[in-house]
């Protein structure tokens, strides 16, 4: 149970290293920011900004130490000499400033010591927990633990919700859903993150996949219910591809297109009003669908000039698609 107990306190440490790189990389743009504007501004105003300048480049350096610090010691866990060196590093990391990092030493201080009797106990307490996890619960534990999902590099993240949302069984399980709705209120940023891009590619893979277009729409209404601008590549693609499918009737299965499924998601985009969004409606205009041709049109009139990102009106007023019969 140790080395369970090593790795997760590695894996706090490393967190804590982020935590740390991610104002390092913030104070780098403020840095670019800065630079740009020494070449705009006055004289009189220059002493102010290259002081600015100075006082985060010694910030910046601060930091650095601070995340070689925390990765040296996660690194340290693996290389001590021998069990009275590493009970002396437990023991310092449980003074270390950060909550996580010292509960992760004091456990792993705690299963040292245990006799044998104490172990088996501890090991049997988390066997149920294993049990009973289910695949959405693990993906977040993997976003509160895991190295690569704890980076500044968004990839992986995006990464680890394309891979979980393209198992076959996940794709209709709305109790996946529901558990990963619930993590989007989670305290912590990136388990939140993962939690938004996971539903946005299951939500995504309905609205292309499923046969049944009505399901397939209403996976596009809830895409945009999420403030989350992931989402707008997903309507772009929606709208793009046009096909086939069917609609249940009294009499039975009806063989139509996803034109009001297309409809909705060309909504999402004069929501979102972003540059990419206003491509993709502009090239609606050659549509096969005149309904489609004729919502993008009214959103160019409606909204003239350049789109650069969601505004009061656009997210109150977009085109209501799905008012549009079933076709």
């Amino acid at each position: 149970m140790f080395s369970q107990a090593a790795r997760r306190l590695q894996d706090a440490l490393n967190q804590k290293a982020d935590q740390i790189q991610r104002e390092f990389v913030a104070i780098s743009e403020d840095l670019k920011a800065i630079s740009r504007r020494l070449r705009e501004v006055s004289e009189s105003e220059r002493t102010a900004l290259l002081a600015e300048q100075t006082s985060l480049h010694e910030r910046q350096a601060a930091l650095a130490a601070a995340i070689n610090t925390w990765r040296d010691q996660a690194r340290a866990i693996q290389r001590q000499p021998g069990e009275a060196a590493l009970r002396t590093l437990l023991s310092d990391l449980q003074a270390a400033e950060d909550e996580a990092v010292q509960a992760a030493a004091g456990r792993a201080l705690l299963i040292l010591d245990a006799p044998e009797a104490e172990l088996a106990r501890l090991a049997a307490e988390a066997q149920p927990a294993q049990v009973t996890t289910t695949a959405a619960t693990r993906l977040i534990q993997r976003a509160r633990t895991e190295f690569d999902l704890r980076g500044v590099d968004p990839r992986a993240r995006r990464a680890a919700a394309v891979e979980f949302a393209n198992r076959a069984s996940v794709l209709r399980d709305e109790a996946v859903l529901a558990e990963l709705e619930a993590a989007r209120a989670d305290q912590d940023p990136l388990v939140r993150e993962v939690a938004v891009q996971t539903i946005i590619q299951i939500l995504r893979l309905r609205a292309m996949r499923l046969a049944e277009l009505e399901d397939a729409y209403t996976a596009v209404q809830r895409l945009r219910q999420i403030d989350d601008p992931a989402v707008v590549p997903v309507f772009i693609e929606v709208l793009s591809q046009p096909r086939q499918g069917f609609v249940l009737e009294e009499a039975g299965p009806r063989e139509a297109d996803n034109h009001r499924m297309r409809r909705a998601a060309l909504g999402g985009l004069v929501e979102w009003h972003t540059p990419a969004a206003q491509q993709a409606v502009r090239a609606c205009h050659y549509d096969r669908n005149p309904e489609v041709v004729k919502l993008a049109a009214l959103a160019l009139e409606l909204y003239p000039g350049e789109w650069t990102g969601p505004t009061a009106e656009t997210r109150k007023a977009p085109p209501r698609a799905e008012d549009a019969p079933v076709p």
